[in-house]
């Protein structure tokens, strides 16, 4: 149990939200639908979270291949913002990559299981949405595509937890598609680019020399960085207003127009991020939580957390939100 617990608690389980609400969300919508399977559907979102946590340890792999990841500890050391303890596991000695290669393997056994009983169910389209989705995976950073090397990680990440992830945990729950799944799927899709691309945008200066390029690194300038974060973030509830405009969304869903404030939020400390980086703030309640924050100051990654937890938290509100209007 304590080796499971030691793999999980690497795999970045703060980073589950950005998979399993848009599932959760996707699951839903599709109680109503004639053919629901509550067990089809809560395979799906078992995949969702093993695959997540499998293409996490991946990128960690791939990652550390590149070059060790003890390469932000000396940007930190030089004075540089850098963000701190990626794959601390292994710089420290506590596992080695056979054991962290052996550990991705399980996982993605362990979603290819959940996958391989709804494919005897629902047939050949699961197959495919498995397949699409464990290839985006290993390509995020692994040969030959290198996504997240070439500026398109972050899309890729939107692309996989959004259209992808609900569309299959859909089809996986009811048997067929569904254009307001699609829709929905898209803004969704946004916040989940919108939490990687804040990360790309705080990582942009060590991503940059060890060229590993993100999209931040490929817009090269600050202010391009944050028009795009701030266009991620129109479009999205841009995409809300218009469905409810055009009748694709009840009105029910301008509700999701609470987690407003904590884009705004998010935003303005990015701008801070870009003109003063070494400024610190305190999380506000509108943020959302913020586990463990005295740990995070400790570890002087305070400054990093706060921007990822909000952004995270805006994507699990938002869908939050949705989740109920579909529910009530």
């Amino acid at each position: 149990m304590s080796v499971l617990k030691f793999w999980f608690d690497n795999a970045r389980p703060k980073a589950l939200p950005q998979s399993v609400m848009p599932a959760i969300l996707a699951f839903c919508m599709a109680i109503n639908s004639p053919d629901f399977s509550i067990t089809l559907g809560i395979f799906a979102v078992f995949g969702v979270i093993f695959g997540h946590l499998g293409i996490n340890l991946f990128d960690d792999y791939f990652d550390y291949k590149v070059k060790k990841t003890s390469y932000r500890d000396e940007m930190a050391h030089q004075g540089m913002r850098a963000r701190i303890s990626k794959c601390s596991y292994l710089t420290s000695g506590k596992a080695n990559m056979k054991q962290l290669l052996i550990a991705c393997i399980i996982f993605s056994l362990l979603a290819l299981a959940c996958g391989t009983i709804i494919f005897l169910e629902r047939g050949a389209v699961v197959l495919y949405f498995a397949i699409a989705t464990a290839i985006l995976g290993i390509s995020y950073s692994g040969s030959p595509l290198k996504l997240s090397y070439r500026g398109l990680g972050e899309l890729q990440i939107g692309l996989m937890f959004g259209p992808m992830s609900m569309m299959g945990v859909y089809y996986a729950a009811c048997g067929a598609f569904s254009l307001p799944v699609l829709l929905i799927s898209i803004p969704v899709g946004l916040l989940v680019t919108n939490i990687v691309y804040a990360h790309s945008i705080m990582d942009y200066e060590p991503d940059r020399q060890i060229g590993k390029m993100t999209f931040a690194v490929l817009l090269g300038n600050k202010r391009l960085m944050l028009a795009a974060l701030l266009a991620l973030l129109l479009i999205t509830f841009g995409i809300i207003a218009a469905g409810v405009a055009l009748g694709y969304f009840s009105k029910y869903y301008l509700l999701v127009f609470l987690t407003l404030p904590m884009a705004i939020s998010l935003f303005y400390l990015m701008i801070e991020f870009v003109k003063n980086p070494r400024r610190s703030f305190v999380p506000r309640f509108w943020m959302g939580p913020m586990e463990n924050w005295s740990k995070l100051q400790a570890a002087g990654i305070d400054w990093f957390m706060i921007r990822w937890l909000l952004a995270r938290n805006l994507l699990s509100f938002f869908c939050l939100i949705a989740i109920f209007i579909n529910l009530f």
